[in-house]
């Protein structure tokens, strides 16, 4: 799988995790340059707190446009620190 924007791979792995129809992304996988920490607040029900990210490609920022769960709940534990993408990045 591969997490493209504007022609820029952001990230790709073959060992993505499907949750709720979103690929997420071991943290190894991804290149954090084109992301930027967000501080927008979101916590998920069975997740649990979640850390958003901006997207930025040719300076270009999407907002909130990739997400992770740091410090996740017991029932999503698996994707500790993968990183998944929403919207404009494509998930091919």
């Amino acid at each position: 799988m591969k997490a493209i924007y504007k022609n820029t791979v952001i990230a790709e792995s073959d060992d993505t995790i499907v949750v709720e129809n979103n690929h997420y992304f071991p943290p190894d996988a991804v290149k954090m340059e084109y992301l930027q920490k967000s501080p927008t607040p979101y916590t998920c029900p069975w997740k649990g707190k979640c850390q958003y990210f901006n997207v930025v490609v040719d300076g270009e920022t999407l907002p909130d446009t990739a997400w992770s769960y740091p410090d996740p709940k017991e029932a999503a534990a698996k994707i500790k620190g993968y990183i998944a993408f929403w919207k404009d990045v494509k998930v091919l």
